[in-house]
């Protein structure tokens, strides 16, 4: 007698939901990454909004030249990132974040603050 298998059409799993659990962590993978590629396009331009309006104030704020000269840098980083963010797909991005968050943990971490609070603040207006 022949032992069914989980291919077999005859195995008593299939139809159940529980027959191929990998395919279908993958197709909710394949959704959740295709909502989040939906999405890039907004935080893309939140983030090109948020240096801009940071370019705008640089000279203006507190502690002087050194303080601008940061505020300007870090809005041509925020620049980087959306354009880099428009231009990548999940799985890519994913990859890079994974590359550098082995090289610079503390910078990661630090960058995940900011992005957290950027991703809170856009939700927070809609």
């Amino acid at each position: 007698m022949q032992t069914p298998t989980p291919v077999d059409p005859t195995f008593p799993g299939d139809g159940d939901g529980f027959s191929r659990p990998t395919s279908r962590a993958t197709e909710i993978g394949r959704k959740a990454a295709s909502a989040i590629d939906d999405k890039k396009e907004a935080l893309a331009s939140g983030l090109a909004s948020a240096a801009s309006l940071l370019h705008e104030r640089a000279d203006d704020l507190p502690g002087g030249e050194k303080v601008a000269r940061a505020a300007r840098s870090t809005a041509e980083a925020m620049e980087r990132a959306a354009v880099y963010v428009r231009d990548q797909d999940l799985r890519g991005a994913l990859s890079d974040v994974q590359q550098v968050a082995k090289r610079n943990p503390g910078v990661t971490l630090l960058a995940a603050v900011a992005v957290g609070f950027l991703l809170a603040r856009s939700l927070s207006k809609h």
